[in-house]
């Protein structure tokens, strides 16, 4: 198939034919949408890129300019985004760095590198500090144990170690936690989770509330939730982008990129699950324009 073909007339005298971007954008994959950039110049001569920045504007070129990235950029680029000027974006950092698994985030440090030209563990360091740099550390490692296999007794073991590191205990040991929720196994840690609750008779969720603050049990806490249920942790961030007042657009962006050839029919399904109304419909409701347009042609469908 000739993907360059309907994009001949995108940039044209008369303006720019949005319409064309979107049917198009929203009806390719990401491996088919990439390499429009270098067939576009060889074509054309012309850095696509470019000539969409001097064509388009708001939340439809930062939506359009992402779907034209490989995952592992786009997620370099959010959180050289998230770390540089005043201000660090820490709940960013949080949902790339637990969600992603050991090859993307090898991936991921690997371009970070090459296009910042400095290595994804120094920017954390340089922007973060105490025990939440060193949960983002041991995520952005990429190491943990992807193994299937669950032996109940060692899940006893470490269920009783993170009692023993903060419910039973004066103070936290923050390490513990790190040590074990960033190095075993999913199905490892969903069978520690559910040793932790019959021991103690409280969710690790909320014994995380009790025992941290800030950003370290931000962190923490979506370490957990991404474990249990990723489709339901990326709902939720979904939901809290777009209720209230004003819309977290660079969340809503980047998850629906990110998440659109994921899991996207699994976190429309949580969606409607917990909130009752369908992402489709609080989409639609929430934005507006070419924007909302090809939004909703990543979201796929109403629920």
């Amino acid at each position: 198939k000739q993907p360059l073909a309907p994009y001949i007339g995108w940039t044209c005298p008369a303006g720019t034919d949005e319409q064309a971007i979107i049917d198009l954008l929203g009806s390719r994959s990401n491996r088919q949408r990439v390499p429009m950039l270098m067939a576009f110049k060889t074509s054309y001569g012309k850095d696509l890129v470019k000539d969409l920045k001097s064509e388009l504007s708001g939340n439809f070129e930062k939506l359009v300019l992402a779907m034209l990235k490989t995952p592992s950029q786009l997620d370099a680029y959010e959180l050289k985004e998230a770390i540089k000027g005043a201000g660090t974006d820490e709940a960013c950092l949080i949902e790339i760095l637990s969600s992603r698994s050991n090859a993307e985030i090898r991936e991921l440090n690997q371009v970070y590198k090459t296009e910042y030209k400095k290595s994804l563990e120094d920017a954390i360091s340089g922007d973060t500090s105490g025990h939440f740099r060193r949960l983002l550390i041991s995520l952005a490692q990429g190491n943990r144990d992807e193994r299937e296999t669950v032996d109940i007794s060692v899940a006893k073991q470490d269920a009783q170690a993170l009692y023993a590191a903060g419910e039973n205990k004066v103070g936290t040991d923050e390490s513990k936690f790190n040590a074990i929720l960033c190095s075993r196994s999913k199905s490892h840690l969903r069978a520690v989770f559910h040793e932790y609750q019959q021991m103690c008779g409280r969710d690790l969720e909320k014994s995380i509330d009790r025992e941290m603050s800030g950003d370290l049990e931000s962190g923490m806490v979506a370490v957990v939730k991404c474990i249990k249920n990723t489709p339901a942790y990326f709902a939720e961030r979904l939901y809290k982008s777009m209720k209230g007042a004003g819309t977290k657009d660079k969340t809503l962006i980047r998850i629906m990129v990110t998440r659109s050839e994921v899991d996207m029919l699994d976190i429309r399904q949580e969606y409607v699950k917990n909130y009752g109304k369908s992402l489709y419909t609080d989409i639609s409701g929430d934005t507006s324009g070419d924007y909302k347009k090809l939004l909703l042609k990543l979201c796929g469908g109403s629920d």
